[in-house]
């Protein structure tokens, strides 16, 4: 009997002295690089981002238009998107916001924040814990911000319109390249906050490559039947996120967004029957293909974009008045859409 209780005390000596393993963290650990933005003359506001990281749509970006936008990464906490949007829907300033919530939290060295209001006041805030590189900035005259903590916390930065920020990245040229690109940038939100993201990833991006990517933008009553969401595409988990979410953006506008009158083009007998041919290869049609542009072909037409999912761009359709002597007109990335469609045979 001697010798199992000797091995018992051992082991028992052995448990009492080893130190407990440390306890997971509940937050996330999501490295990536984003901005977050404001157009305050159209009241878009919205978030890219992209992540060594599956999903990070679930995670980073929060949005509601006519109040703010957040992104929390690094040891993500998703407080930060939560009651910053509930900060700032009170009447609070981004900074102020941001700065409300690192002082409630018990680790704000970990964390990675970028906030927008809807009035345009930015800030991006780093925390020294957040793993190399890493780092953000904002758009205006940038200046770093006291928020109460420790110097050795970490950074606020506080600035106008846009904050861009990242960590575990290749360098500071990726936080750099998307201020810069935004700051150049034309169109709407979206694409501008769409191509400073995909400069970010080409000047390095996250050091350990790509994963997941996000773009969320809202718009007061600008969305599908008067929705505030203009764009929400992302990806999962792809080997190329950035470009994935390039072609889900371009998807996204051409099935959510309204034709530009200046991409719209006359329907002539010549594409009319090209159309027809399409229609009847596809089985959607059986009459004439004549090339006849009158009221039935206009009906046809209409009904033909509606089957198809064009839905925002049949307006400048059905409402011309073809009695009247108005011309026809086709937006022209909707005809480039339905030739490519019948071309690859993806409908079959």
């Amino acid at each position: 009997m001697r010798a199992p209780l000797l091995v018992f005390l051992a082991a028992l000596t052995f448990s009492a002295c080893r130190p407990e393993a440390p306890a997971e963290r509940e937050d996330p650990l999501v490295s990536t690089f984003s901005i977050v933005a404001v157009d305050t003359t159209t009241g878009e506001i919205g978030v890219a981002v992209q992540s060594k990281f599956p999903n990070v749509r679930s995670i980073v970006p929060w949005v509601e238009a006519g109040v703010g936008a957040v992104a929390t990464q690094s040891y993500a906490r998703l407080d930060y998107g939560r009651e910053g949007l509930a900060l700032m829907r009170s009447g609070a300033t981004a900074g102020e916001a941001l700065g409300i919530q690192l002082r409630a939290d018990d680790a704000p060295e970990t964390r990675q924040v970028g906030m927008v209001d809807a009035k345009g006041n930015a800030a991006s805030w780093t925390g020294a814990g957040a793993f190399e590189w890493r780092g953000g900035t904002a758009g205006g005259d940038a200046t770093e911000a006291l928020t109460g903590l420790a110097d050795e916390t970490g950074t606020l930065i506080l600035g106008v319109g846009y904050a861009a920020q990242g960590n575990i990245l290749v360098s500071e040229a990726t936080v750099t390249a998307m201020a810069e690109t935004f700051e150049q940038a034309e169109g709407p939100l979206a694409k501008r906050l769409l191509e400073a993201l995909l400069a970010g990833g080409r000047a390095g991006g996250d050091k350990r490559g790509e994963q997941s990517a996000a773009l969320v933008v809202h718009q007061a009553g600008a969305g599908y039947d008067g929705s505030d969401v203009i764009v929400d595409v992302s990806v999962y988990d792809h080997p190329t996120p950035l470009d994935e979410l390039a072609r889900l953006y371009a998807l996204n506008d051409l099935y959510f967004t309204d034709s530009d009158p200046a991409d719209m083009v006359e329907v002539t007998p010549a594409i009319a029957r090209e159309l027809q041919e399409i229609w009847t290869a596809r089985g959607f049609y059986s009459g004439p293909i004549d090339g006849e542009v009158d009221a039935e072909f206009q009906r046809i037409l209409t009904d033909y974009m509606g089957w198809e999912n064009y839905d925002l761009r049949i307006d400048e359709v059905s409402g011309v008045d073809l009695s009247a002597g108005e011309t026809l007109r086709i937006d022209r990335e909707v005809l480039a859409d339905i030739r490519e469609v019948y071309a690859e045979g993806r409908y079959r």
